[in-house]
C-alpha cells in the first residue's frame, strides 16, 4: 500500500506546503485513490507517477475549501486529458452541489464522462471494487468531517503443493487450470475446486484516512486491525490550548495518545498549521516540534508528511519512506 502526500498544510498553502491531498494506491499498481482535493492538488500530480485517467475513487473527508477546492479543476483537467471512464466522488453533503455550481457557472456543459456521487455521510455507505473496500466513520469538527477505512482486498495466487499432491492431482495442465481459479475432474470422476489447493490469501492491509477531527479518540474503534492512521496534528498541544477549542483541530498529543491507546502500529501525521516550518532554527514553530510531542505519547513507527512525500505500508505491516 503505497500514500503520495500531495499536500499538508493546514488552511492555506504555504511556500513549503500546498493544501490538504493524498493519493493512495495499491503498490505499483497504476489505478489509485485520491483523498480530499485541496486547491492546487492537479499541480501537484504533475510532480508524481499518477494520472488523472488512472484515478478510480475521489474521497472528500468534509466541505472546507481546502480539502475540496482543487475539484473543479481537477475534473475539468480529466476532461481536456480525455478521460472516458466515470469518476466516482464519495463525499458528505455539500461537495455534489459545490462542484455541480462550480462547473455549471465556468460553462463546463459536457464532460466526456459521467461524475458518479455517492453520499459518504449516509448509514451504510460502503464503496468497493476489485482492489479494495471504504467505509466512512465521523468525527467531530465544525462541519461534518469523516475518515474512511480503507481495506485491501486480497486473492489467493499460489498453489498449495502439499494439497496437490495429497488429493492425487497429476501436475501440469489441471494445475494450472485450478490457479487460474476452474474447477476440474479428476480420472477417477473427483471434482477438485480451487478453494481446495490455494494457500491462504496475503493479509488485507488496512488505512484509515481521517479529515480534520477535534477528537481522534472517536478512531478507536475503526482502528482495529488497522495498520496505518494518518491524522491531522495542525498544532502542538501548547498551541491548541493558547488558541482554544473554536477551529476543532487535534494536536500532535492528542493523536498521538489515541494511537496508542489503539494498538495502531503506524501514524503519519499531516495538516500542519502554517506557523510551523522545516528550519530547525524556527523554534517552538519547527516541524520537528511537532514530532518530539507525538513521540513523547506514542511508541509505534511515526511519520511526518511533507508534500509529495510517499510511504509504503509493506505486506509484513511495515511503513516504510519510499521514492515519491
Amino acid at each position: 500500500m503505497r500514500l503520495t502526500f500531495l499536500g499538508t498544510s493546514a488552511g492555506m498553502p504555504t511556500t513549503e506546503r500546498n493544501v490538504t491531498a493524498l493519493a493512495l494506491a495499491i503498490d505499483d499498481a497504476k489505478q489509485w485513490y485520491l483523498v480530499d482535493c485541496g486547491e492546487g492538488t492537479q499541480h501537484q500530480l504533475l510532480r508524481c507517477r499518477y494520472t488523472l485517467n488512472n484515478l478510480k475513487a475521489i474521497f472528500i473527508t468534509h466541505v472546507h475549501g481546502d480539502h475540496m477546492y482543487g475539484l473543479p479543476g481537477l475534473i475539468t483537467s480529466a476532461s481536456m486529458q480525455g478521460r472516458k471512464a466515470p469518476l466516482i466522488i464519495c463525499a458528505p453533503d455539500g461537495v455534489q452541489q459545490f462542484v455541480e455550481a462550480a462547473l455549471h457557472y465556468s460553462d463546463v456543459t459536457q464532460l466526456p464522462f459521467r461524475i458518479e456521487f455517492i453520499q459518504s455521510d449516509q448509514s451504510g455507505f460502503c464503496y468497493q471494487d476489485n482492489q479494495a473496500s471504504v467505509t466512512a466513520h465521523e468525527l467531530s469538527h465544525r462541519v461534518p468531517s469523516f475518515a474512511y477505512r480503507l481495506v485491501e482486498k486480497t486473492l489467493s495466487t499460489q498453489l498449495n503443493i502439499e494439497q496437490l499432491n495429497t488429493l492425487g492431482v497429476p501436475r501440469g495442465k489441471l494445475w494450472g487450470l485450478l490457479q487460474k481459479g476452474q474447477t476440474i475432474i479428476l480420472e477417477d470422476g473427483r471434482q477438485i475446486n480451487p478453494e481446495q489447493v490455494m494457500q491462504p490469501p496475503p493479509t488485507s492491509r488496512i488505512a484509515v484516512i481521517a479529515g480534520d477531527n477535534d477528537k481522534p479518540g472517536l478512531l478507536i474503534d475503526a482502528l482495529q486491525g488497522a495498520h496505518l492512521l494518518v491524522h491531522e496534528a495542525t498544532l502542538t498541544d501548547a498551541a491548541l490550548q493558547k488558541a482554544g477549542p473554536v477551529w476543532m483541530h487535534s494536536s500532535a498529543r492528542m493523536v498521538a495518545e489515541a494511537a496508542e491507546t489503539s494498538g495502531v502500529p503506524n501514524l503519519i501525521l499531516t495538516h500542519f498549521s502554517g506557523r510551523y516550518q522545516r528550519s530547525p532554527s524556527a523554534g517552538p514553530n519547527s516541524i520537528d516540534a511537532l514530532k518530539a510531542e507525538a513521540e513523547s505519547f506514542y511508541s509505534g513507527n511515526l511519520g511526518l508528511a511533507s508534500d509529495l512525500s510517499a510511504w509504503t505500508v509493506d505486506r509484513s505491516g511495515q511503513l516504510i519512506a519510499s521514492q515519491s
